[in-house]
């Protein structure tokens, strides 16, 4: 009988472990990551707006590489192409201009059928 309860302290521990592990995951670090794909602003776009489902299904959450031109910036996001929008952790660099070619760095969060962009978190520029 104590050898029951000893194998069941045992699990539970266990158990507990692996079950906190499991939900309380360390964030990614998306700037270090491989990116998966690399890509123009207008082509995601155009996947996610001819069939959202498939381009979802292949792209969200995933880490990519986006290229164009800054249509939109503000302190900690900017719109590329007016198709791509990209959210920064931290506050952008005041060098940044409209108009310029830029090439971001981030993780597909999913796509604005309203808007009709396609939405990244977590970006970093590559220079």
């Amino acid at each position: 009988m104590k050898r029951n309860w000893i194998a069941l302290i045992i699990v539970l521990i266990i158990t507990t472990v692996i079950g906190y592990n499991y939900v309380y995951q360390d964030h990614r670090d998306i700037e270090s990551e491989q990116t998966e794909f690399t890509m123009s602003s207008v082509e995601i776009n155009q996947l996610f707006s001819k069939n959202p489902t498939s381009a979802e299904q292949k792209f969200l959450n995933k880490t990519i590489e986006v290229s164009g031109l800054i249509t939109d910036i503000n302190s900690n996001d900017i719109t590329i192409d007016d198709t791509v929008f990209c959210q920064f952790s931290n506050n952008l660099e005041p060098s940044l201009n409209k108009n310029e070619k830029v090439k971001i760095k981030g993780r597909v969060i999913g796509y604005d059928d309203l808007l009709e962009q396609v939405k990244l978190d977590q970006c970093s520029i590559n220079k």
